[in-house]
Parts: structure tokens; C-alpha cells; sequence
């Protein structure tokens, strides 16, 4: 008796995922954003803009007289600050898009669950926040760097890539705050305590308005896990000229590690979130 072959009548267990769900997710993100895109963005580089006057200009002119100059290198306070508050306003950014947008589309609106009834990938859903984050935080820092450009503090032509270094320290670590709203069943306060204890003391403490070395040297290891502290650096070595390539790597592997690590991370926990 001849034996039937069915290896090509058998069904596919699953539906066919198209490779460009995460393009579709980040244009669906991208259309939703364009409703309050300027009031965001002005917002954005309001901030930083107001610390660059008040502190730059205004208590700068006091810093640049007084004994503590020295500190800073042979260079002006508002030259010292003026990357840092890039990187800053990039952290702030990611950390606010990764955070209470995201999680609502779990929670409220419960738009992740319906992306992910189509063949997108629960995987794609959160390669599409990564890559709309990304898009923000381009917009944002490149806002903020002609804002310095316009002040005579965006250094020299490797002045732009302070540009890349923000916005490799804000995504790396809003992968971390997406992973923290993919487990999350409730806020119950985990956001504002986020910003209240981890991001406001990462911006004052991390080398952003003073040198580290003014730090007890207790508590500096703290700042050495800042990636912030990485992301300034990254930045302020670019514009002042003062990058060496060693400590350029290290900075930049530093970021590059905590955003791999915490995609992987994310990842997962949308698909334990998003697969019942």
C-alpha cells in the first residue's frame, strides 16, 4: 500500500509574523504623538533651557570668579553644564516616554493587547516603543543641541555627537522603566518613586552642575554606576575636547551593555505579559 505523504498539507501552526510589526508599531506611535509633538518637544528643551540661564549664565558668572573655577578644567561653568543638560533633558525624556505612556497601553487602554492579537509579536510591541523612544529622544536632543549651537557651547564640529551620546543614555535606561511597566498590575506610586529617588538624585549627584571629585569618596562609587555620569562624560569629552579614547569606550560600552541588557529583559516580560 503506498504510503501518503503529508508533509506539505500540514497546517502551520501559527500564523505568519510580518518581519516589519515593529515598524508598523513605532508608525502607530508615531501618528499618535503627532497630536501634541510641538508642546512636547517645547517642553523638552524648556527645562534644560531655563538651568541654562539661571545656572550658566547667572550663578556661572559667580562659579567663573570664585576659588571653585579650578575644578572645572581651565573652562566656563556654562561650557561645563551645557552637555550635561543635553544628556539630562535626553535621560528625563526616556525615562517620562518609557514610563506612564507605556504602561497605559497595558493598563487603560489596553493597546498592546490588541497589537498583539494581529500576527505582530509581543517581542516587535516592544521593539516599536524602543525604536519611537529613539525617534524622541532624536528630535529632542538635536532641538536642544542648536539651542547650544545658538549659545557658542556646542563645541566644535565633535560637538554633534553629544547628540548620540543623550540619546544612547535615555534609551538605555527607558528599556529599563518599559520592563518595570511590563510586570507592573497596578502604579500603585512605582513611577513617582522612580523619578523621586532614582532620577532626580541621578541628575544632581551624577557630575552634571559639579565635578564628581567634590563627592565624598564614600559615595562616588555611586556615581561610577550612574549612566548618567557615563552619558556626561561621553558628551562633555566630545565638546570640550578632552575625549581619550580609552575612557570614550568605556563610557560608551557601559551605556551600550545596560541597553542590551535591559531590551532582553524587556522583551521578555512583554511576552510573559502579552501571551495568556
Amino acid at each position: 500500500m503506498a504510503t501518503l505523504d503529508h508533509s506539505h498539507t500540514r497546517p502551520s501552526s501559527s500564523p505568519s509574523v510580518p518581519s516589519g510589526g515593529r515598524l508598523m508599531v513605532w508608525e502607530y506611535l508615531l501618528r499618535c504623538w503627532r497630536r501634541y509633538a510641538i508642546p512636547s518637544l517645547a517642553e523638552a528643551i524648556g527645562t534644560p533651557l531655563l538651568y541654562l540661564l539661571a545656572l550658566g549664565l547667572g550663578l556661572g558668572s559667580l562659579v567663573d570668579a570664585g576659588p571653585q573655577s579650578a575644578a572645572l578644567g581651565g573652562v566656563s561653568y556654562l561650557q561645563y553644564i551645557a552637555p550635561a543638560l543635553l544628556v539630562a533633558a535626553a535621560l528625563q525624556i526616556g525615562v517620562s516616554e518609557g514610563s506612564y505612556p507605556a504602561y497605559s497601553r497595558f493598563k487603560w487602554s489596553r493597546v498592546f493587547w490588541g497589537v498583539t492579537a494581529t500576527p505582530v509579536t509581543p517581542g516587535q510591541v516592544c521593539d516599536g516603543e524602543v525604536l519611537f523612544i529613539g525617534t524622541r529622544l532624536l528630535a529632542a536632543s538635536t532641538l536642544y543641541y542648536l539651542v547650544l549651537l545658538m549659545f557658542g557651547v556646542a563645541g566644535g564640529p565633535a560637538g554633534l555627537l553629544m547628540i548620540p551620546s543623550g540619546m544612547l543614555t535615555g534609551i538605555a535606561c527607558a528599556v529599563l522603566i518599559l520592563a518595570l511597566g511590563a510586570v507592573l498590575q497596578s502604579d500603585g506610586g512605582a513611577f513617582a518613586m522612580v523619578f523621586r529617588f532614582v532620577v532626580v538624585p541621578m541628575t544632581l549627584f551624577s557630575g552634571s552642575f559639579f565635578p564628581i571629585t567634590q563627592l565624598p569618596l564614600a559615595v562616588r562609587w555611586l556615581v561610577w554606576i550612574s549612566p548618567l555620569w557615563h552619558g556626561n562624560e561621553l558628551a562633555r569629552g566630545f565638546v570640550l575636547g578632552t575625549a581619550e579614547p580609552c575612557s570614550t569606550i568605556g563610557h560608551a560600552a557601559f551605556l551600550a551593555a545596560l541597553f542590551v541588557a535591559g531590551l532582553v529583559l524587556a522583551r521578555r516580560l512583554y511576552r510573559r505579559r502579552l501571551i495568556v
